[in-house]
């Protein structure tokens, strides 16, 4: 069996998807022979433009080929992701033109990598599988708020969807809040396998029993985009809970500009950014801290998602302070004790129940055995495998050239 594995991002780059798909193929690659293989095509470390870490452009393991695509530098804004996936989408076509394959797999977030599946899966007459990550549609038209561009954007997106998951065999969704989006496509089985806690993590030391003199310290740890939507939260509660409390923020993203914008602007000397860190530091953070922060934007599509970040954080005793909406408060509410959940973007209820929240530690045993990493990619991986072997290829959209909104 050949599989032809599509991601944008893999080990060592530092983001989630990295995190997600290469344990992912590891597994894939065990339950393999050395007769089988699998031909990953990936990017170049990239998801920061503080953080930069050296890979081989061309890498064997075992049965796992890995290629790794060199794209332009970028700042997470639109048109730089468009130049990026331009880059990714003409070299991941050079790379896998004379190799025919048994399976393609895509995971994707923004949906292009995807696309890229289903039009190599497709050229080949072979099974797709996707992981999504995310629904793109929804979250990039929200983000923009250009409504000239939203108007021209949405059905151009909607025939890349129907392009897209119409053809899927089988596809993973993270988090089970996507779930009625994809009743549209029943041609395709599915899985809800979410991200997980990483081997990293899963020995994380107790906290200290007496707390150091100082400042309670909260710690966000993570991307630093308009879907975290730190800018409207972090500087605003500073200033209420004044030199009692600091922010730490340790990250890099499209939206950081507008964090340090607002840092100024609100007058705060109680919140530090910092640059991204690797994991072994991070750990050390996360030992540190008070508690463990997390937000995401007010918009409508981020009612679905469940951020990869809440299970690192509940890997640790640490309290919680999430202001979260949807899928992602019902999942914490049910399987995370210790939490203080606010409303996205309501610095007041933050503010004041941050106040009446002592610094206690818990352990979660039950939630880390039931979502170690491990344990759930060796599951996909599986997964994956009887996708390769299921029945023909059913019935899907077959063109571009129609669309139903």
């Amino acid at each position: 069996m050949k599989i032809l594995y599509l991601t944008f991002y893999f080990k060592p780059d530092l983001c989630a998807g990295s995190f997600r798909n290469t344990p992912l193929v590891d597994e894939l690659s065990a339950l393999l022979t050395n007769d089988d293989h699998i031909h990953v095509v990936t990017t170049q470390p990239n998801r920061y433009q503080t953080f930069q870490i050296e890979a081989p452009a061309h890498e064997q393991r075992g049965n796992v080929t890995i290629d790794r695509v060199a794209i332009p530098p970028h700042a997470s804004g639109l048109n730089d992701q468009v130049r990026s996936f331009s880059t990714y989408y003409r070299q991941t076509l050079r790379l896998t033109r004379n190799n025919q394959y048994d399976l393609v797999v895509a995971s994707s977030s923004r949906l292009f990598t995807a696309f890229l599946g289903a039009w190599l899966a497709r050229r080949q007459q072979v099974p797709l599988f996707l992981d999504i990550r995310d629904i793109f549609r929804e979250a990039i038209l929200e983000i923009l708020k250009k409504p000239m561009l939203s108007l021209a954007l949405n059905p151009f997106l909607w025939l890349v969807e129907r392009f897209t998951f119409g053809y899927a065999r089988h596809i993973n969704l993270v988090s089970e809040g996507f779930r009625a989006y994809f009743n549209r496509y029943p041609q395709a089985t599915y899985s809800f396998f979410t991200n997980g806690i990483d081997d990293e993590f899963l020995d994380t030391p107790a906290s200290d029993p007496v707390r150091p003199a100082g400042p309670r310290t909260l710690l966000y740890a993570g991307n630093i985009g308009e879907g975290q939507g730190l800018h409207k939260v972090i500087p605003q509660a500073a200033r209420q809970l004044g030199a009692d409390y600091r922010f730490l923020v340790v990250g890099d993203g499209g939206a950081k500009a507008k964090l340090l914008d607002a840092i100024a602007q609100e007058q705060v000397s109680n919140v530090e950014v910092r640059q991204p860190v690797d994991r072994t530091e991070l750990r050390q953070l996360y030992h540190q801290a008070d508690y463990l922060f997390l937000h995401l934007n007010d918009f409508k599509a981020l009612e679905k998602v469940l951020p990869s970040k809440v299970f690192e954080y509940a890997a640790t005793d640490k309290p919680i302070v999430a202001g979260v909406g949807g899928y992602a408060y019902q999942f914490l509410k049910k399987n995370v004790g210790n939490c203080l959940l606010f409303t996205p973007g309501d610095v007041d209820s933050l503010v004041e129940q941050l106040r009446r929240m002592p610094v206690t530690h818990v352990s979660r045993t039950a939630f880390v055995g039931q979502f170690q990493r491990r344990t759930i990619m060796q599951q996909m991986a599986r997964q994956i495998l009887k996708t390769a072997g299921s029945h023909p290829q059913p019935a899907s959209v077959d063109t571009l050239t129609t669309v139903s909104a």
